[in-house]
């Protein structure tokens, strides 16, 4: 069993995950592909992740990639989170995970309606909006919310959500069934109402990002197609953290890694997995500075952070674990950072790495105040260290 040690996986993770500079580029949809997606809970981390990771791009190129070429498109997929994802692996999501997700929505929202209306054939009733929704944004090609409230009388529908309580308020169904539909992989999430940290969106259908809609795929080869662009972007790697980052089930994973030539490695006494013709030795590149934003790909990629992560995850991460801005310098967390009210990018070294990371992150923190521009944004998940910075 060949063995992988920590300084490898690090030299891995910063050529493959475009830290290095070697690494970088201006081609925004690959840069995603090399993570395999990028995180969008908060739409901020998009643009941030990619200002990472470019040479001279700037959020204009995210736009454009995102709503003019249409290369990446959001959609809700593991663990029930916010990504943006190549158009290319759409297919092998929906089947290998949004379909399923679809279900349980629709589940959960029927359950709310059931017990707060007196609708009598609630399913019957979903599947009837969401059907009048969808026509009416294929007629118009793009809406947001409101507008198609406004348009679809269903969706004006008012239900108790809590029946009883007294801090229960009527709630409108129009986000239950666009989120749904999304799900579905009928409609996407278009282009903000307001600049690149804005999450107001327009909704489209998905044929104006994919003509002919999404394909259908197996869901057992949709999995592996998955699993096997995961093993390329975060392998080697515990089976643990595959079923953490996918959110499946341990006997899907397995299923899924059946479908691959794969080998086991040794990570220090852990076995990890990788992909059998992935095994050849990785140089490290030069020492080189990363400002990665709250919930990037990278650090969110594994279960297992500690080789990259170190002791510093009580100020870096909430109580949720999510991880706010971080400091990295050759394949590792060295700090945080966080950007104040005047725009200034504040960082804190957690460690001493030294002059030149000291001055690489100073160059670095000058970039991405630049990018930044005018813009402000707040991560949604507030960590220690980001709050003490801007404080």
């Amino acid at each position: 069993m060949r063995s992988i040690s920590v300084t490898e996986r690090r030299a891995r993770l910063m050529r493959r995950h475009r830290l290095a500079p070697a690494a970088r580029t201006d081609d925004v949809a690959e840069i995603a592909r090399s993570l395999v997606v990028l995180h969008a809970t908060d739409p901020a981390t998009v643009f941030l992740s990619v200002a990472a990771r470019c040479v001279t791009a700037g959020p204009p190129d995210v736009e454009r990639a995102l709503y003019d070429d249409r290369t990446l498109l959001r959609m809700l997929a593991m663990r029930r989170t916010m990504f943006v994802v190549p158009v290319d692996l759409v297919p092998a999501l929906q089947a290998s995970t949004a379909n399923a997700l679809a279900a349980k929505q629709r589940r959960r929202y029927a359950a709310l309606i059931e017990r707060g209306s007196d609708i009598a054939d609630v399913p019957a009733w979903f599947r009837e909006v969401e059907e009048a929704t969808h026509r009416t944004l294929l007629a118009r090609g793009e809406a947001t919310g409101a507008q198609l409230s406004a348009a679809v009388p269903l969706l004006r529908t008012q239900v108790d959500p809590a029946p009883g309580k007294a801090y229960s308020r009527p709630t409108g169904v129009t986000t239950w069934v666009l989120v749904t539909l999304g799900c579905e992989g009928l409609i996407v999430r278009g282009r903000p109402n307001g600049s690149w940290v804005s999450s107001q969106y327009r909704w489209a259908p998905i044929e104006t990002w994919l003509p002919g809609g999404v394909a259908s795929v197996p869901a057992d080869e949709a999995r592996a197609e998955v699993v096997r662009r995961w093993l390329r972007a975060f392998g080697p790697a515990p089976a643990a953290d595959l079923k953490w980052w996918t959110g499946w089930t341990a006997g899907e994973v397995g299923k899924a890694l059946a479908r691959l030539d794969t080998a086991e490695v040794d990570l220090g006494g852990t076995t990890g997995i990788v992909l059998a013709d992935d095994l050849d030795p990785t140089p490290p590149p030069e020492p080189c500075a990363a400002l990665l934003p709250a919930l990037d790909a990278t650090p969110m990629g594994w279960q297992d952070r500690g080789w990259f992560l170190g002791d510093h995850g009580p100020l870096l991460f909430d109580r949720s674990g999510n991880i706010g801005p971080s400091i990295w310098w050759d394949g590792r967390i060295v700090g945080g950072w966080a950007q104040r009210k005047d725009g200034e990018i504040a960082v804190r070294l957690l460690e001493d790495a030294g002059a030149d990371a000291e001055a690489a992150v100073a160059r670095e923190a000058e970039r991405i105040a630049a990018w930044y521009g005018d813009v402000r944004a707040t991560p949604r998940f507030r960590t220690p260290l980001e709050r003490e910075l801007t404080s």
